[in-house]
């Protein structure tokens, strides 16, 4: 599946790059769901021309709509991982899809999930992780715990299986594609669903964790509640994040990475809608200068 950009993220900056790229007469797709914005369970008041308040999800399916008009097309899928070959991005998503693409525009917001259990910061890099690809080196032939009900907890096992002697996915109820319930069907990973983790415990690096009245002993515990990152995505395309995991752009929404562009929280506060839309017009409209401009030199050098 080929396109001229590639929109990661449903939100409200996603959607409106969406619309503005569109309008532009490139090829645009746009991955994610739309129930996972933060928007989505929202309700908004404090945004030009909204008497309010109004659903967020209201916000979100307009918007949308909006977007298909002008030629957008929605894949309601996560994206599990990102490469570059040569000069295009490739994604792939939970589906099993591969969409190639000229540009792409990080626009899937930030992370404000933790899993709130006793142990949880204070084994924060000495067990405990929030990037699989990131830390999976460093538990070669361990046992580790995959805590989450998603996609990016479903990959996260299936990676680790790669590398840990164990994997034990923990589950309140697991939800994902058929895709990846397949790949999960191997020896090293076990799934166990319906029970609670209540505290991640240990010495001076993680040693377990409590499940609902028994314990796992385990060197390492990564919490995976949602969809992927932007550090999971970014780690193969040299694209590093700050500290506290925003993207750092330009005035025209342009990353240090030639044809990645980011937009919205995922950028830094404030965590607002207005800013989100806005910075989402910007990314829109400049990745679809970039694209038309690598296409005609393209078109020039046959």
């Amino acid at each position: 599946m080929n396109t001229d950009i590639l929109i990661i993220g449903s939100g409200p900056a996603g959607i409106q790059a969406a619309i503005y790229a569109a309008r532009r007469k490139v090829d645009v797709i746009i991955l994610g769901k739309l129930e996972n914005s933060s928007l989505a369970k929202a309700h908004v008041e404090n945004y030009f021309g909204i008497s309010g308040p109004i659903v967020g999800i209201d916000l979100l399916r307009v918007g949308k709509e909006q977007a298909e008009k002008f030629g957008a097309k929605f894949i309601e899928e996560d994206a599990l991982h990102l490469e570059r070959k040569d000069d295009k991005f490739i994604v792939k998503t939970e589906g099993g899809k591969e969409v190639e693409s000229k540009a792409v525009i990080f626009a899937m917001g930030v992370s404000r999930k933790k899993l709130g259990v006793k142990g949880e910061q204070q084994f924060q890099g000495r067990g405990v992780s929030y990037c699989a690809e990131c830390d999976c080196g460093f538990f070669k032939g361990k046992k580790v715990a995959v805590i989450g009900d998603g996609s990016a907890a479903a990959s996260s096992a299936i990676l680790l299986a790669k590398y840990a002697s164990k994997v034990y996915l923990i589950s309140k109820k697991l939800s994902t594609s058929e895709h990846l319930q397949d790949e999960l069907k191997v020896g090293n990973i076990e799934i166990i669903e319906g029970k609670r983790i209540s505290e991640i415990y240990g010495n001076s690096a993680v040693g377990g964790i409590k499940l609902d009245g028994s314990s796992l002993e385990v060197e390492g515990v990564f919490i995976e509640l949602g969809s992927k990152g932007v550090i999971e995505l970014a780690v193969n395309v040299g694209l590093l994040p700050d500290p506290r995991g925003y993207i750092h752009v330009n005035e025209e929404q342009k990353t240090s990475v030639l044809g990645i562009f980011a937009c919205g929280d995922i950028c830094g506060p404030p965590l607002q809608l207005a800013k989100a839309v806005g910075e989402g017009c910007i990314a829109g409209i400049e990745a679809a200068e970039y694209v038309k401009r690598i296409s005609k030199l393209e078109k020039q050098t046959v």
